[in-house]
């Protein structure tokens, strides 16, 4: 059996990972873990009870992993079961006195993910996916620039990266140029 590799479809993941490949299931839930994490903290779940969610989604997805239809659709599936527990772990804060329960119902509505949340969401797992296909020094580079907190300057990322803090600005170019190509080709709407 081959070694999964992280541009693999999702259907090719699932595929491996009930084959047992260990691999392809570390990929999988790399692919999705900041979609799945974020969710329940724009619930506002502190972080231990975000991160409850967190493994509660990715052990149903374990045992409904033989019964997916439809592997390619798994990011919705990931945000309706999310968005799911999210919805009843805010109900349970409001009838523990943790939150008001009309708060609750505003927030969690129905069950469903409001459009607003869910495009905003949709759009940052893009952003992820398109990442993932930079090359490896773009990648590093924007995930420094722009991910790191506090900012890091650009004397810290050249020193990191191994090159010359002149060279910092142009080559941000070309991995920004080459990211929004690639988003482009996507469809990305920044909304």
């Amino acid at each position: 059996m081959s070694s999964p590799a992280p541009e693999w479809t999702n259907a090719r993941l699932v595929e491996h990972c009930l084959q047992g490949d260990d691999r392809a299931w570390h990929i999988l839930v790399d692919r999705y873990k900041n979609l799945v994490y974020s969710i329940p903290l724009r619930y506002g779940a502190p972080h231990q009870d975000a991160a409850d969610i967190f493994q509660s989604v990715w052990l149903d997805l374990f045992n409904e992993l033989s019964r997916l239809r439809d592997a390619e659709a798994l990011q919705g599936w990931l945000v309706r079961v999310t968005n799911h527990k999210c919805y009843h772990w805010k109900l349970q804060q409001s009838s523990n006195g943790q939150c008001d329960e009309r708060e609750a119902e505003e927030q969690a509505g129905d069950g469903a993910v409001p459009p607003d949340v869910l495009a905003e969401v949709e759009r940052e797992q893009m952003v992820r996916d398109s990442m993932a296909q930079l090359p490896d020094r773009c990648r590093e580079m924007i995930g420094l620039l722009f991910f790191e907190h506090p900012p890091l300057r650009y004397t810290d990322v050249a020193r990191r990266l191994h090159l010359a803090p002149g060279s910092i600005g142009f080559i941000r170019g070309r991995c920004l140029k080459r990211l929004k190509q690639i988003l482009e080709q996507r469809g990305f709407d920044g909304g």
